[in-house]
């Protein structure tokens, strides 16, 4: 600094050109009191950069002093606490809190109605003009048996501390959904739809499966019946049922392929009624994918009525606070009996006690179909938990009796695998049995045949010779 004087006295006569100019009309010393040895210097209009170490210096004596000049400035006005917003997870509320003019940089401290702190995110500093900082503050709150909370700000080494306390109604707290549960609701419900809609699926397509098997395992035992029959007759009955084995393994034929072309049918039909099934089971996914969206639709719509209804609450408090202070400010100004400044704090409480008055209005109007809103979700909500609990034991009760479907479906297919492994064997050995004995009596025919055709030769050329020559046709 140059020149690096404050204040210069010489010969009782201050110096004003030695001083520096920051300095120039803001020192004096008490003139009355140097006699008596008071060489006190004043400083007037004190600003942030005065701050710093002085020396008061007596040439004549040789002596010398210093002093510390510190800056320290505290908010005229207590804090200014709003309610900035709600915290959708823990269904609080965010409290802030603002103070400005402070050096320097102050602390911020939120306290409950017991005095206890609160816990909060580190303040937000700002520094402004003349090097003063403004200072906010912001906490979440729950609902609590007082539902009064505080905002303190204070410095750290001196006893500069101003605060504001807020107080909640107890009904404020009580518009948090409990919409959670609808959600879980829904998504419990479309589970148990498609869980049920496979378990019908899985349950028809294995009755038909069961069906086909036992239809082929009765086919293949009344084969084998007639063939033990067959092999059970005398010879003689059984060369006669041969005769009209053909016959009979040719309307066997026919019969078999009336039942392959049956069986056939009922794979198609089958095929249909699976694809049936499937485009049930998609329309019932985007019956409760729609439903869904509209539960979330619904869900939303009824947020944002909270979140205007909490706005509501919030302006309603902060312009009563507003009204609050211009009260105290026209009750100041009547102190002085300023006409002026107290008509326009007049009209200011006028035009604030009508936007109050609105305010409650609206309020009130926003509460009622808040209200019966929730009643609606609510009642919405036990109706599906209660849909969902049936829904819950109807699926219990299909998976018992699947499993022990399931367990009898395994018994007979491990049955009909077995029959139909020693059915297949005793067939393939009662046919090489029957083909080797039709070949030999065949053969035993012929043979017979033949001999028969022998001994009437032999017959004819013996009568042949017997014959006498007159006796002979000519």
């Amino acid at each position: 600094m140059d020149p690096r004087f404050v204040h210069v006295m010489r010969s009782g006569r201050e110096m004003v050109d030695k001083k520096h100019q920051l300095f120039k009309g803001r020192t004096s010393m008490f003139t009355d009191e140097l006699k008596n040895g008071n060489i006190s210097m004043k400083l007037s209009n004190v600003n942030f950069s005065d701050r710093g170490k002085y020396r008061c210096f007596i040439p004549e004596l040789g002596r010398q002093a210093f002093v510390q000049l510190v800056f320290a400035s505290g908010s005229s006005s207590p804090p200014v606490v709003s309610l900035s917003g709600l915290d959708g997870q823990s269904g609080g509320v965010v409290l802030q809190c603002e103070s400005a003019g402070w050096y320097p940089e102050p602390e911020v401290l939120w306290l409950d109605a017991e005095g206890k702190l609160l816990s909060a995110g580190p303040p937000e500093t700002v520094r402004g003009p003349y090097e003063l900082y403004t200072v906010s503050s912001r906490v979440t709150v729950e609902k609590r048996p007082s539902n009064s909370f505080t905002c303190r700000v204070q410095h750290h080494n001196t006893t500069r501390t101003t605060q504001t306390q807020i107080h909640f109604p107890d009904d404020f707290f009580k518009l948090q959904s409990r919409s959670s549960s609808i959600i879980i609701g829904l998504a419990v419900s479309l589970a148990v739809c498609i869980l049920l809609l496979a378990v019908s699926f899985f349950f028809l397509w294995r009755e038909h499966i069961f069906k086909t098997k036992r239809k082929r395992s009765d086919e293949d035992q009344f084969l084998n019946e007639g063939e033990r029959v067959q092999l059970m007759k005398p010879d003689a009955v059984q060369m006669e049922a041969l005769k009209g084995n053909v016959g009979k393994k040719s309307k066997k034929k026919n019969q078999s392929e009336q039942q392959l072309l049956e069986e056939q049918r009922r794979r198609k039909d089958a095929e249909k009624e699976v694809q049936t099934l499937e485009e049930q089971l998609q329309n019932k996914k985007k019956e409760v994918e729609s439903k869904q969206s509209e539960l979330q639709d619904l869900h939303a719509e009824k947020q944002r009525s909270e979140k205007e209804l909490q706005s509501l609450k919030g302006d309603l408090w902060n312009k009563n606070r507003e009204l609050g202070r211009i009260q105290r400010s026209l009750n100041s100004v009547s102190r002085y009996d300023q006409t002026s400044e107290r008509e326009e704090e007049q009209k200011k409480k006028a035009e604030a006690e009508q936007e109050v008055d609105t305010l409650e209005k609206e309020l009130e109007s926003r509460q009622k179909e808040t209200d019966t809103n929730i009643t609606e979700l609510s009642s919405q909500c036990e109706v599906k938990e209660a849909e969902v609990q049936q829904l819950q034991e109807e699926v219990q009760r299909m998976e018992t009796s699947l499993q022990t479907l399931m367990e009898s479906i395994n018994t007979e297919l491990e049955r009909s695998r077995a029959a139909e492994a020693s059915s297949s064997s005793s067939s393939r050995f009662k046919q090489k049995r029957s083909s080797r004995n039709e070949s030999q009596e065949d053969q035993k025919r012929r043979e017979e045949a033949e001999t028969e055709v022998s001994i009437l030769k032999e017959k004819l050329q013996n009568e042949s010779r017997e014959i006498p020559p007159s006796s002979r046709p000519l």
